[in-house]
């Protein structure tokens, strides 16, 4: 019995050691998978992630073909603004620059800053959407009680598929107030956050 004994240390040990490589790998391996995602969304255009800076204008019209550009918003539970599309829809033909608007109105009695985050779906379509103006590219400040039209500007790139007839673009809007506060402050202690 006392010969079994240290050898039940060791394999303990080692089981040990094994759970703590594992618990390290995993844990880095979540880590590297915001990067990793995003980097495989810009490659391949999936989970209908767009561009986050603006587009130079198409000069060509495809006038053979027309797609229905469809308008989706939600706000986030802790975001107290009423957003919506001024315009469900809109057909456009690739190449065509086209401006839709939306509104905006903070419901709160503070000021608000709120992020807006775009998807498109299909995924693969995200590519061919080519925003030259979007409120999604910056934060929006707006006092309490304001509302706002916020434009987008955008156009279907021609080399989209064929095959694509119907584009929906999504944003999602977020309150990122405290953030943006705390970003201001740490820019006027001139980085440091003491």
């Amino acid at each position: 019995m006392a010969e079994q004994q240290p050898n039940l240390d060791q394999r303990i040990q080692r089981s040990v050691k094994k759970l703590l490589i594992a618990a390290t790998l995993m844990f880095g391996f979540g880590f590297a998978m915001v990067p990793l995602y995003n980097v495989i969304c810009d490659v391949t255009g999936l989970n209908g992630k767009t561009s986050s800076t603006a587009a130079d204008a198409s000069t060509q019209v495809d006038e053979t073909r027309t797609v229905e550009v469809q308008f989706v918003t939600q706000t986030d539970a802790a975001m107290p603004w009423e957003f919506r599309p001024e315009t469900r829809s809109v057909k456009v033909h690739p190449g065509e620059i086209k401006l839709v608007n939306f509104y905006a109105k903070n419901d709160a009695a503070d000021t608000v800053v709120g992020q807006a985050v775009p998807s498109v779906s299909p995924g693969l379509a995200a590519g061919y959407l080519k925003k030259t103006q979007c409120f999604c590219f910056d934060q929006q400040t707006l006092a309490g009680g304001k509302a706002v039209d916020m434009p987008v500007i955008f156009y279907l790139d021609p080399a989209l598929p064929k095959n694509i007839t119907q584009i929906t673009l999504s944003y999602t809007l977020y309150n990122v107030t405290e953030r943006a506060e705390k970003s201001k402050d740490l820019a006027a202690t001139g980085g440091n956050k003491f």
